[in-house]
């Protein structure tokens, strides 16, 4: 009898040490993915901060863009700063804004800057305006410049839980993410996926998805010479990005300083307002 009693305190002091092994390997795992998310959380929060805009303008600034090749290097910049703080691909941002927005040209995206085809939804506070879409007279987000309208389209990915899954793809499959954003929603079009690719490929957007040095709006350099309304070109300047100093189109700077190409020199003057 004595014995069996033994035996009993014996396995019960077993499995007592087995759940207390358990419970402390649980909460030793729980606290480990606490902390990769506390961690992930802290980097998501860094790369947005390097990511920052300027003020938005208080003034509508209008695009006229006459090609896709005027799109993509016109906003190729505004894409990579995008990967950068919220980690979308930006050959899937580019490929997006020129499908979208008919390579900047369509009558949704001249009158409300808009690039992606965003609807209102609850919630929207901003400024809008209506747009035949799929039903007459839809309400369709507005922006003052198209900067912010690439800003939100990040948003709008990263803050859906049906696009989470997007982001565990590699930051280079840009077939995975096309065929995700169709899977997820995004577009009604079956052919949405095969339209992204072919748009990627034909202008070898894939390129863009490769990491580069940081990019900030808000530390991008501006130097004059003399007057105020000349600005000289420095070392990584695009006609896009003194746009978004001055809050000009570009359109208005080449028509203002009478350039037939958007290459610019270091050390060239150009006219600003």
């Amino acid at each position: 009898m004595k014995k069996i009693i033994l035996l009993v305190l014996l396995i019960g002091i077993g499995v007592s040490s087995c759940k207390s092994k358990k419970r402390y390997s649980d909460q030793l795992r729980t606290k480990n993915v606490l902390n990769e998310r506390r961690k992930s959380t802290a980097d998501i929060s860094k790369k947005e901060e390097n990511a920052n805009l300027p003020a938005e303008p208080s003034k509508f600034v209008r695009f006229n863009i006459s090609s896709p090749a005027e799109y993509i290097n016109t906003f190729a910049e505004t894409a990579k700063l995008e990967m950068l703080g919220y980690g979308i691909p930006a050959s899937i941002t580019l490929a997006q804004g020129l499908l979208e927005s008919g390579n900047g040209k369509g009558e949704l995206a001249m009158k409300t800057n808009n690039h992606f085809g965003i609807k209102c939804h609850k919630g929207w506070e901003g400024d809008y305006d209506f747009h035949d879409d799929d039903a007459k007279g839809e309400c369709f987000r507005k922006y003052n410049h198209p900067m912010y309208s690439f800003r939100d389209h990040s948003i709008f990915l990263t803050t859906r839980s049906r696009y989470a899954f997007l982001f565990n793809l590699r930051p280079t499959d840009y077939k995975g993410w096309a065929r995700g954003l169709r899977k997820a929603g995004y577009a009604t079009d079956p052919k949405y996926p095969q339209k992204l690719i072919y748009l990627i490929e034909k202008y070898d957007l894939h390129k863009y998805d490769k990491p580069s040095k940081k990019v900030d709006y808000q530390t991008t350099t501006v130097a004059t010479s003399g007057a105020s309304n000349i600005h000289t070109v420095q070392k990584g300047d695009t006609l896009y990005s003194l746009s978004r100093k001055y809050y000009m189109s570009v359109d208005e700077l080449m028509k203002l300083n009478n350039l037939r190409s958007s290459d610019l020199s270091i050390g060239q003057p150009i006219k600003v307002k």
